[in-house]
């Protein structure tokens, strides 16, 4: 199995580099990303989540399904996914030459802006759960010529099969809402950033009105969607050791970076 992912392009090459031994044992390349979970599945967290592994889903993802979600939970005046990528972009700071961690990319949408950003010698790798998703980023990657500075790894974001300190900058949009357990996902963030690595997140914000939140909660049961408290991923980030922590509320949503204490 490992052997079979050295016969790949390079930034497949550099991205397996950064594994860590103990995922490097169970290794596969499949569709021209690198497998280190095969068949395991975690617990699905709702009816989201479930959508997301289709195979239908990747098809709309981009040009419908995540722009329509963004602007009702942003609201009708909120950042455009123009925006998104402009924050994005600004929470991160990137260089040519850096490492980038996109978590939960999905189709690869920012993986790709975010490759472009890093250059033909730096690395963007996104990580997904979905088979689907995870094959048409490599395909569209691969379309817009830039498989040569991002990769793609299947793997949990609570979980990450990475080495320490090995990126310069780790992002999260739209994922860590799904996620069984979205503060091991931050803290494993942390764990493979270096020192003075950036750390971006985009996710739901609760209503700070106590009976705004009591409904907020009941609509979003059935979906599986954790609605975090305006404070909670601030607190979490400075509980990881980031400084310079920022956020911007707008809608339901929020955006929220940081540095890493060095």
């Amino acid at each position: 199995m490992v052997a079979a992912a050295q016969s790949t392009g390079q930034a497949l090459d550099r991205a397996q580099a950064l594994i860590g031994p103990e995922a490097s044992d169970q290794l596969e390349l499949r569709d021209g990303y690198l497998d280190v979970i095969g068949g395991f599945l975690p617990e699905s967290t709702g009816g989201v989540q479930d959508i997301m592994l289709t195979g239908a889903l990747p098809k709309v993802y981009e040009r419908w399904w995540r722009p329509a979600w963004g602007r009702i939970a942003k609201g009708v005046l909120g950042p455009s996914m123009e925006d998104e990528h402009r924050i994005a972009r600004e929470l991160l700071e990137l260089h040519a030459g850096d490492g980038v961690l996109d978590v939960a990319c999905g189709t690869g949408n920012f993986t790709r802006r975010f490759a472009r950003a890093v250059g033909p010698q730096g690395l963007a790798v996104g990580v997904d759960l979905s088979e689907t998703m995870l094959a048409r980023a490599v395909g569209d990657t691969r379309s817009a010529g830039l498989d040569h500075q991002a990769a793609y790894v299947r793997a949990g974001a609570e979980q990450l099969p990475f080495l320490d300190h090995v990126f310069d900058a780790a992002c999260c949009f739209a994922g860590l809402n799904l996620m069984a357990n979205p503060h091991s996902a931050i803290a494993e963030m942390a764990r493979v950033l270096v020192p003075g690595g950036r750390i971006a997140l985009f996710t739901s914000a609760q209503f700070r009105t106590p009976g705004l939140r009591l409904w907020q909660s009941a609509a979003t049961i059935p979906s599986g969607m954790t609605m975090f408290g305006q404070d909670e991923l601030t607190g979490a980030l400075k509980a990881n050791g980031f400084e310079d922590v920022r956020r911007l509320l707008s809608g339901t949503t929020q955006f929220v970076g940081g540095v890493l204490a060095g």
